[in-house]
């Protein structure tokens, strides 16, 4: 008879019942994050406080950073499934991204304006372009495979996998939860590069636990071929130092790009072509939907087909959802900056900091919804993955009527309550909970299991255009404050207040149309909920 698995002893290499390699990537991605979204709620506000960009030019580089950092994991994962192997990627993402982050501590003299002309610090600037275009390309290596090592980690039965990825994404929320309190807090009080050196600091941490601890992966995280990494292709050169020197040269690559500062560029007066940034991001694009519409349409049976649709479907309500919670690291920013009370709980707090509330929401929502879904299914009452998602972006719609309400209802000195921005957040982060890990879910459970990586990559670049379009729906509301004036709150509100509105409309009306069509979602699921 077996042993029960419940009387098996614990492994050496168990901690709290988990394989110890989970919190390696545990601390490893809480401290990619913390820098991550550190140095991400600082970059809008630096930009047009320090090197005196116009809001359009700020939104413009914060959309095309956002759109290449969520498009390069789609190269970072096939390099690593093909050739490079999980372990090898992370370690080179995260040299990368600590390079990256510790590069953005190099301020420069602070822009100024001479005579009407903004004058910057073009070597400072240059140092920063670089700098972004090494956190970039890191976080293309490191991002899809840590979470794939994860994986690797649980047998294909073993029970431990859900909680397992619960006790993982736990560690991104609190990474991002702390980051924006402290980094903010540094940037704003003491100077920008504090902020983004306690970021860089952070990706060192990360990058040391990661190499100390690697030993807890036992060869999950290795090439498959490991002696074709080894082949000599030129002269003394290897594979793998042919994928690490191509790495590099995407880093170059990218800093040319990320310096046109534009997502959209007037060559032709009336005719405008795309950027650069988003020409790489097309054709990525298009490769990656090629190469799915191809297998869908030779390689799969006809449920199989409808069912990979479907995904496709989940992705594009991804993107949409994505394109109004990303408005926090921009128009929610610069409103809360420009035109709201800071004061709440006897702190002071700042604009960066605030960036902090989603994750924390996460945090407090996430053990109420992992009880709630069980719960609803077991009365019947749970809907499914189309209607959670519906509501998702309803409830991101109405996340932006709680801003505007804020907008309409200022308090005695004119600005808006900060009370007001919590709640917007509690909101917006009520949706993610509905939406977000559902549509990751569906990924993994819908696709035919030979491309699920393909898939993933798929919902990657869903966000990277997320990125971009919020960029645009944040220049509605960009505000021009020639040198010298005050700025008008009460118009500013009521910039803010149209995109807000418009923003709302989006949210509302998406969210509307997916349940309208859930059941015709539903049938082509076949069954899987």
């Amino acid at each position: 008879m077996a042993t029960p698995a419940a009387a098996l002893p614990a492994s050496p290499d168990e901690f709290l019942g988990h394989p110890k390699g989970l919190y390696v990537c545990f601390f490893t991605e809480m401290w990619e994050r913390f820098s991550f979204y550190g140095m991400k709620a600082l970059l809008l506000l630096y930009l047009i406080k320090y090197h005196l960009f116009s809001d359009e030019h700020g939104y413009n580089l914060i959309g095309a950073y956002g759109g290449l950092v969520y498009a390069m994991p789609v190269i970072g994962g096939l390099v690593a499934d093909r050739w490079l192997g999980m372990r090898k990627a992370v370690v080179f993402g995260g040299i990368l991204l600590v390079l990256g982050h510790l590069g953005m501590a190099i301020e420069g003299h602070p822009a100024s304006r001479v005579d009407g002309v903004v004058v910057r610090d073009a070597g400072a600037l240059q140092a920063f372009y670089f700098s972004l275009a090494l956190i970039i390309v890191g976080v293309g290596f490191l991002k899809p495979n840590i979470s794939t090592i994860v994986g690797k980690l649980y047998g294909e039965n073993d029970p431990r996998r859900d909680s397992g990825f619960s006790i993982f994404y736990a560690g991104i929320n609190l990474g991002a939860t702390v980051s924006g309190v402290l980094c903010g807090w540094l940037g704003e009080t003491f100077g920008w590069g504090w902020g983004f050196g306690a970021a860089g600091i952070g990706m060192l941490a990360g990058l040391a636990n990661f190499i100390l601890g690697q030993k807890h992966l036992h060869g999950h995280a290795e090439p498959r071929e490991p002696a074709r990494l080894r082949e000599r292709m030129l002269g003394l050169l290897t594979r793998e130092h042919l994928i690490y020197l191509g790495g590099l040269a995407g880093v170059v690559v990218v800093w040319g790009l990320i310096q046109s500062h534009s997502l959209v560029l007037d060559l032709i007066p009336g005719v405008f072509e795309p950027s650069p940034v988003l020409l790489a991001m097309h054709a990525v694009a298009a490769c990656l939907l090629g190469g799915i519409l191809w297998f869908m349409f030779t390689r799969c049976s006809r449920i199989e087909r409808q069912q990979m649709s479907m995904v496709l479907a989940f992705i594009a309500m991804g993107l949409v959802f994505f394109a109004l919670y990303e408005q926090t690291y921009g128009s929610w920013l610069l409103f809360s900056d420009r035109a709201m009370n800071h004061r709440a709980l006897g702190i002071e707090w700042t604009a960066s900091q605030l960036t902090s509330l989603g994750a924390f929401f996460i945090l407090v929502l996430a053990p109420f919804f992992a009880w709630l879904w069980p719960r609803l299914e077991r009365r019947g009452w749970n809907p499914g993955s189309a209607a959670k998602s519906a509501y998702g972006l309803v409830f991101a719609g109405l996340s932006f009527l709680v801003l505007v309400w804020s907008a309409r209802h200022p308090e005695a000195n004119g600005l808006t309550g900060i009370w007001w921005f919590v709640l917007a957040y509690f909101v917006l982060e009520v949706g993610e909970m509905m939406l977000s890990p559902i549509g990751l879910s569906v990924v993994t459970a819908l696709s035919v299991p030979r491309v699920v990586g393909l898939m993933m990559g798929g919902w990657f670049l869903g966000t990277s255009y997320s990125e971009v379009l919020a960029a645009e729906l944040g220049k509605l509301s960009a505000i021009d404050i020639p040198e010298g004036a005050v700025l008008d709150v009460a118009a500013t509100l009521l910039k803010y207040e149209e995109l807000f509105i418009f923003s709302a409309k989006i949210g509302i009306g998406a969210g509307l149309l997916v349940l309208v069509l859930s059941p015709f979602i539903r049938r082509w699921m076949h069954g899987v909920k």
